[in-house]
């Protein structure tokens, strides 16, 4: 049996990173949203907290271990403040887990150190393709071995940063075996679409389109070495890691139409205590609670080993996927005509809860 309370370490992460995210994030979130872009002081003071940095051990330039749980604890806390600026801090974390989950020894020397030593830096990950059955495990980006070299073909959407991307792990068929291919700044063939993506939400999170044109990369750069590396892995992180950001969005959401809710006047009482509006509220928060649970769950299988971990961290991201647009949508029902303004933030959550379904590989913990 597992606690479901935090150890000490965790408790004064969560505390740390819900400062930044009331304090920081959540003030700047609808100006973010409405200009297109983060201030880059603060995506550098979410870095400085240290939340990639305690998963790195100390040979490879961090000062903890990877633990998954904590990761989805300090994810919940920040997309809490704000689902972009969580993501954005979190995007070196898209390169560095899947080396210090997959990679070879000399990939971990190589990158770890100087992405955890140093200021952020847009070290992202490609593995999203722009259609409509899109499968991670189907990829229609293939590399192909060719002598020395493998040669990567096919185009990938919405890479977190790729504009100026220091390098990027793409995800590819080889074989028909999803891998990854660590491939360097402007590697002959790579080409990034100058505009970023326009989307429902996120708009203050830039993303691009990313075409790969006989990208050539050597056997060292396949994540893991010449024997490649297991991709449910990393697959797994990243479903746990977007379903603790659609906690973080949906409690964000409930906490501010139950709070609307208790304010609120209609014909001399509260709509709290109208039965439709709090049958509402506490199945919102019962779904919250259930999702966590599911999602801890998740985290603390991928921690142990556990052989039905990936079965696991599948459940938590569908389920977190639902709740949040569930969560969501209700909150702006709760807020009524209030809530289709942009006055209140419930139409930025709702307009975010309903990417949670294509949001896998925008985050990893």
């Amino acid at each position: 049996m597992y606690s479901f309370e935090p150890n000490e370490e965790q408790k004064m992460l969560i505390e740390t990173v819900g400062k930044y995210a009331i304090n920081d994030l959540r003030p700047v979130a609808r100006e973010a949203e409405e200009g297109k872009s983060l201030p880059p002081k603060l995506v550098a003071k979410g870095w400085e907290l240290g939340v990639l940095q305690a998963s790195i051990p100390e040979a490879y330039g961090g000062f903890g271990d990877r633990s998954a749980v904590t990761g989805a604890l300090a994810g919940e806390e920040l997309a809490f403040g704000n689902l972009a600026g969580a993501l954005a801090v979190e995007t070196p974390n898209l390169f560095a887990l899947p080396i210090l989950l997959c990679g070879s020894e000399e990939q971990k020397q190589e990158y770890l150190p100087k992405i955890v030593e140093g200021n952020w830096a847009p070290y992202t990950s490609a593995l999203i393709e722009f259609a409509f059955d899109f499968d991670p495990n189907a990829l229609k980006t293939t590399a192909t071995l060719k002598g020395e070299e493998y040669v990567i073909t096919g185009e990938k959407a919405y890479v977190p940063f790729a504009k100026n991307a220091e390098a990027m792990i793409v995800y590819a068929a080889l074989d028909g075996v999803t891998q990854g291919f660590i491939v360097p700044k402007a590697a002959p063939g790579l080409t990034v679409e100058n505009e970023a993506e326009k989307m429902m939400g996120l708009n203050a999170l830039p993303t691009f389109r990313v075409r790969l044109d006989g990208v050539k990369v050597p056997l060292a750069n396949r994540l893991g070495g010449a024997s490649g590396h297991d991709f449910e892995r990393i697959l797994a992180s990243m479903r746990v890691a977007n379903a603790a950001a659609a906690l973080g969005v949906s409690r964000a959401a409930f906490e501010y139409a139950r709070d609307y809710a208790k304010e609120r006047e209609a014909f001399g009482v509260k709509i709290a205590q109208k039965q439709a509006i709090a049958f509402m509220l506490a199945e919102m928060g019962t779904e919250i609670e259930a999702m966590r649970l599911l999602t801890w769950e998740a985290a603390w299988k991928l921690d142990a080993g556990k052989d039905d971990a990936f079965i696991e961290a599948y459940l938590a991201s569908m389920g977190a996927a639902d709740m949040a647009m569930m969560v969501t949508d209700r909150a702006v029902q709760i807020l009524g005509g209030h809530g289709y303004i942009r006055e209140h933030p419930v139409e930025m959550w709702m307009r975010e809860g309903r990417g949670f379904a294509m949001f896998t590989g925008f985050a990893m913990v």
